[in-house]
């Protein structure tokens, strides 16, 4: 599957994590890339009706929301996970992209 990035933004984000934090960014990338729509837990969750988050486990827990849109994975917004919840503001972010991506 063809992985894609919503904008440069995200990928700022990605690279303003720590090494570590990168490479299993990367890793779980590579895993949506070969599996795709059958990912699962504990790699990816849906969160909406058509946005799913990548969950990065580690020191550093990070989540990526993306999406599925012609034939492509569409990553929308990343961000530092600090408690049990997904802050409404991120999930807010993410459709609002998605939103946008729609739209073209």
């Amino acid at each position: 599957m063809i992985i894609r990035f919503f904008d440069a933004q995200l990928e700022r984000f990605i690279q303003s994590l720590n090494e570590f934090a990168i490479a299993k960014v990367l890793r779980t990338i590579d895993l949506l890339a070969a599996f795709g729509h059958t990912l699962t837990l504990p790699h990816s969750k849906k969160v909406h009706s058509r946005l799913f988050e990548l969950r990065i486990r580690g020191k550093q827990e990070v989540r990526i929301f993306y999406s599925f849109h012609k034939n492509e994975a569409v990553l929308l917004h990343g961000f530092v996970k600090k408690t049990n919840h997904i802050p409404k503001k991120e999930i807010h972010l993410a459709l609002k992209k998605l939103t946008a991506l729609d739209a073209v």
